[in-house]
């Protein structure tokens, strides 16, 4: 247990390097939009790190290593992109303009605490799973792959692709300049209003799952992250704070929401 502590310790530590090494280059741009790419990216990275120090000898850990690389490149790569195009965050410049304003602290001081210091403990809690699994994967080479396992495997195939799809849906509606205004209720969007959030939850309760079949200190010990993921998508940071503006700025929002399921994709209700 003492390695696992140590392993958790230096993962930690070289994330809060990396985000402050980030906290520099956006307040030269004075922008912090591009953390919700390093939020993916981070994930990649403590595999990453967890697997240079335990090793990936055991089949749970392969299996987390590589599916949490597929998962976290792809959603970096997608998010970087779109900051790219889009610039700013409109979120962020609320936040923090509420900060400023509140506290009176400065743009860089606004930015250290309220974005990256305070998504770098949360991005470590969530990827705990991925974390200690692989740990407990290496210290036990000869634990086959269990029941539990595949399903989460499955789970979190089931997820990356969920979100893929719904992520390219989007970004082909919002490329359409006649879709401006209007809201995206086709493919995916039919039957759930938040299809990227739904698929991110289903990888990462599938990730959780192949952690867990290692045993049940394993699964105590981490299903901290998962259970944080689905209640900041849902209750916290991601839908409800989405959906606020949306409604906002979208006056077809309303009659949307009255007949598309919140989260977990279900059938639409008839507009009768």
């Amino acid at each position: 247990m003492s390695d696992a502590l140590a392993m958790l310790g230096v993962n930690f530590a070289a994330l809060i390097a990396v985000v402050l090494i980030l906290w520099r280059f956006a307040v030269r741009i004075r922008d912090v939009s591009f953390i919700d790419a390093f939020w993916a990216f981070g994930m990649v990275l403590l595999a990453w790190g967890s697997a240079w120090q335990a090793g990936l000898a055991g089949p749970h850990g392969q299996l987390l290593f590589g599916l949490t690389s597929l998962w976290g490149l792809r959603l970096a790569i997608h998010l970087f992109r779109r900051w790219r195009a889009e610039g700013e965050d409109p979120r962020y410049q609320k936040i923090l303009g509420g900060v400023m304003k509140q506290r009176g602290w400065s743009w860089p001081r606004s930015a250290l605490v309220m974005v990256f210091l305070m998504q770098a403990p949360l991005l470590f809690l969530t990827c705990l799973p991925v974390q200690v699994g692989i740990w407990a994967s290496a210290a036990n080479t000869a634990s086959a792959i269990g029941l539990i396992g595949w399903i989460g495997a499955v789970a979190a195939l089931g997820g990356i692709a969920f979100e893929s799809i719904g992520d390219a849906q989007l970004a082909r509606f919002r490329a359409d300049p006649a879709n401006k205004g209007k809201v995206l209720d086709t493919g995916l969007w039919r039957y759930t209003r938040h299809p990227n959030y739904f698929g991110d939850t289903l990888t990462w309760w599938g990730l959780w799952l192949i952690a867990a079949d290692l045993g049940p200190w394993v699964a105590l010990a981490s299903v901290a992250g998962p259970v944080f993921l689905t209640f900041t998508l849902t209750r916290w940071s991601g839908k409800a704070l989405l959906e606020k503006g949306l409604h906002k700025t979208r006056p077809a929002y309303a009659d949307y929401v009255r007949r598309t399921s919140g989260f977990v994709p279900w059938p639409p209700k008839t507009r009768g």
